[in-house]
């Protein structure tokens, strides 16, 4: 299912972090409903963040106007409080309102896995902390009171894990967990700060996303992913970035969509909430799978999870 091309025009939204991934997926399809759509993070034409990598945000700006909405894109480190100031000052000034903020910023170059505390790089770990949770926290404050201007106003705080799964299981490593573990928080301490004014939060994980870097350290394409299932079975279950992009498309229309309010929620449960498919067609549930692998100890067939 496609996003309807109209439902979200005259609406504005910010995506954080949108120069690949999640946060591209999520603007394409909010231009696919017809929003603009400012897209931010600090690879530019210009310049290139520390992670290195070729996607830029302008690539996605095109992606959004291609796929019918309005994108604008704007260069903006989002630790940097008078950047972040001047981005939601520009949007107001631009657009008079904004109906929708997408917290997708993280931007780590790597992950120390199974590493304590102890044994990690103290300094990578607090930067890693500074990109996952300062970020976020720097952008809030400045975009929620221009959000607040128009009824019905959503953030959607995008992490990796849902409450059912990363509360009672360690992610990766010390600062990892702790990172995720704050992104999932602020969804709820978000909604119980906008709620009463109307408007809602919620934290919303995509699956096994099948992201630029993932394609790229799987040797496989958009086109060829499966090829990438004989050697990682679980990756059957993988979902395109579009995927996620439809979820945040979906709440964002739903006129009742305080329904969800500080909860933590994942793509592919709210794909049968509200219909919507990946690319192909399919309704991957990623989190899901992993849940009943674990329950059975063995692994589970995919093919209810797809």
């Amino acid at each position: 299912m496609n996003p309807n091309p109209t439902s979200l025009r005259g609406k504005v939204a910010l995506v954080a972090g949108a120069t690949r991934g999640a946060g591209r997926g999520i603007a394409v399809q909010l231009g696919a409903a017809g929003a603009t759509v400012y897209v931010t993070g600090r690879s530019s034409g210009a310049q290139r963040s520390e992670m290195d990598r070729p996607e830029t945000i302008e690539e996605t700006a095109a992606l959004v106007d291609q796929a019918g909405g309005k994108g604008i894109a704007v260069r903006v480190d989002h630790l940097v409080q008078d950047e972040v100031g001047a981005l939601v000052a520009r949007i107001e000034r631009e657009q008079g309102a904004l109906h929708l903020l997408v917290n997708d910023i993280f931007g780590a170059t790597h992950i120390e896995w199974n590493k304590t505390v102890w044994e990690s790089d103290l300094d990578y770990g607090l930067r890693t902390l500074r990109l996952a949770v300062d970020t976020h926290a720097i952008t809030s404050h400045f975009a929620i009171p221009l959000l607040l201007k128009a009824p019905g106003g959503l953030v959607v705080e995008i992490n990796d894990g849902t409450a059912e799964y990363n509360g009672t299981r360690y992610r990766n490593s010390f600062f990892y967990d702790i990172a995720k573990a704050a992104v999932l928080r602020m969804g709820f301490a978000l909604g119980h700060e906008l709620g009463p004014h109307g408007a809602s939060a919620v934290s919303l994980s995509p699956g096994w996303m099948r992201s630029e870097a993932m394609l790229e350290a799987f040797g496989v394409t958009e086109a060829t992913w499966r090829d990438a299932v004989a050697r990682v079975p679980g990756f059957a279950v993988a979902e395109s970035p579009a995927y996620v992009g439809r979820a945040v498309v979906s709440l964002a229309q739903d006129r009742e969509v305080g329904r969800w309010n500080g909860q933590s929620l994942s793509s592919g449960q709210l794909a049968r909430v509200y219909g919507f498919t990946d690319l192909d067609g399919s309704q991957p549930d990623a989190w899901g799978h992993m849940l009943a692998e674990e329950r059975a100890g063995e692994p589970v067939d995919v093919a209810g999870y797809r």
